[in-house]
């Protein structure tokens, strides 16, 4: 290992140990609190985030290691076509909130929701639904999180020189303790600054990138050589593991990533989190801005790193940007930049982690499994009083351990699953994200805004769009090169409104007053 390679280490180490220290901290401030239930605190955060955090931790949520890594990489090999079509991702901040903010919140409160199972139980009122959700959110979740895993070791192993599973330890063991330890309100507190992190890291490495091939104009030129078509569709240059762009792919991308984020349940819980719709306003604002600067800059920036790459030292479109750190950014800025990508992975997984976490403690133990809090709060005259309330304590005190050591379990699960990695970490990102889009994308804009929606419909759409997705995605049938996603959210649309007008049932009083 280099000297270079160990300060960059040390620098990054201390960038992870601050997060851990936020987590503690927040763990802290989180029990010092009063009003406020354990789990409306450590899965909701106490519904309390302002406009620049509920931005930052929906820019950090969305953004990944292939945002940083993949994606880039991608138009290095591919050109300025894959520039454009990240630039899709720019609204995403903007749409959510604006689909589903305002009215996903309010509701979100009259029902005391903490999760997006919390909601949809109310809005469907039907168990079978919420098992459904809970067990595709899980499984998709954890895909998701062994992507960023990998991500964040390869980042270290890739500049750093450490063994791949000692990266791997040493990530993993950062993310799960203070995620663990702090719950929502630590995972909002450092999204917000790896948000800020990552802004600046794009910048740096525009700057020095163009430093290092003398000049933009210079740059552009030896691209244009090494790289015929870079400025509209490249033939890539990397590895036979990435696709050549097709303009039916693009639409797929549009709508994979674009449209279809407001289906995906990380995001769209931010939505049940902020603390006033003012705070939701400026975050539609600032999120807008903050995903364009990375979205645009990384990619844009990526398209022009060929000239500085030499022959035969990159095999990977994911090793690409690390290579380009480790021989052209000085100590500090490369050290600086890579928490860029590691605060990108880190602000995923922490995100998929809590809400996992959730899923299992609130939607599936707490409300289907618990016994005594039924027993607890039937007791209700005053001789027995006393009892009762020892019974909640005791039942809180159990749950805040439960969730604490479930957060831990699957952190471990996703290590263990992460130590043998697969390639090309854009497309495993790309399908866990594709995965809970089909599942919850009708499920939850049919429930906001169509009064007929009910439970037949949602486990309609959630069954018939899932196969109809992974039949496309293993046979590997892409008429026109248009992605299972396009298919799996047709087919969930149409069974879900189809069943529906078929069933053509009115929504109950209680669902009428709660939801609409």
């Amino acid at each position: 290992m280099s000297t270079k390679q160990i300060e960059i280490l040390a620098i990054l180490i201390c960038y992870m140990l601050v997060n851990v220290g936020v987590g503690i901290w927040s763990s802290r401030s989180s029990a010092r609190k009063q009003g406020g239930s354990f789990l409306d605190e450590y899965f909701a955060g106490g519904r309390s985030m302002g406009g620049l955090v509920l931005a930052m931790t929906l820019v950090a949520t969305y953004t990944s290691a292939s945002s940083f890594l993949g994606g880039p990489g991608l138009a290095a090999s591919f050109g300025l076509t894959q520039s454009w079509i990240a630039a899709i991702q720019i609204g995403t901040a903007f749409l959510t909130l604006g689909v589903l903010g305002k009215k996903l919140g309010m509701i979100a409160r009259r029902i005391d929701a903490v999760t997006i199972s919390d909601y949809l139980r109310a809005r469907y009122q039907s168990a079978a639904v919420v098992i459904v959700c809970s067990v595709a959110m899980v499984v998709f979740f954890i895909t998701q999180m062994i992507a960023q895993f990998i991500g964040g070791a390869t980042l270290l192993q890739t500049v750093t020189g450490v063994p791949y599973w000692a990266a791997l330890l040493i990530f993993a063991a950062v993310v799960i303790l203070y995620t663990a330890v702090g719950g929502f309100r630590a995972v909002v507190l450092t999204d917000t600054v790896q948000g800020i992190i990552m802004t600046i890291g794009t910048f740096l490495l525009i700057f020095f990138v163009i430093r290092a091939g003398g000049g933009f104009s210079h740059l552009v030129e030896k691209t244009s050589q090494m790289n015929p078509g870079w400025d509209l569709i490249g033939k890539g240059k990397y590895g036979k593991d990435v696709i050549a762009l097709q303009p039916g792919y693009g639409i797929s991308f549009w709508i994979l990533v674009g449209l279809a984020v407001i289906g995906l349940p990380q995001t769209a819980v931010r939505s049940m989190s902020f603390k006033d719709t003012k705070s939701m306003h400026r975050a539609m604002i600032y999120g807008t801005v903050v995903v364009g600067i990375l979205m645009i800059g990384m990619h844009f920036i990526g398209a022009f790193t060929g000239p500085l790459i030499s022959n035969g030292a990159v095999k990977s479109t994911d090793a690409v940007i690390p290579y380009i750190v480790l021989h052209y950014l000085p100590t500090w800025a490369g050290g600086l930049f890579l928490a860029a990508p590691l605060a990108a992975v880190m602000s995923t997984v922490d995100s998929l982690l809590i809400l996992a976490s959730a899923t299992l403690i609130k939607d599936i133990y707490v409300n289907y499994i618990r016994k005594e809090k039924k027993e607890a709060e039937e007791i209700s005259n005053s001789v027995e009083q006393e009892i009762a309330e020892a019974k909640a304590a005791s039942m809180t005190k159990k749950v805040k351990n439960y969730s604490f050591l479930t957060t831990a379990v699957l952190g471990v699960i996703v290590f263990l699953l992460a130590l043998n990695p697969p390639s090309i970490l854009v497309w495993i990102n790309l399908f866990a994200m594709g995965g809970l889009e089909t599942t919850f994308f009708w499920p939850l804009v049919g429930g906001l805004y169509w009064k007929k929606g009910n439970a037949k419909c949602c486990i309609a759409s959630i069954l018939i769009g899932l196969a109809v997705f992974l039949f496309f995605n293993q046979v590997k049938i892409a008429p026109f090169h248009i992605h299972e996603i396009v298919f799996g959210l047709i087919a969930g649309g149409l069974a879900y409104f189809i069943t529906g007008k078929i069933t053509n049932t009115e929504p109950s009083p209680e669902v009428l007053r709660n939801c609409f």
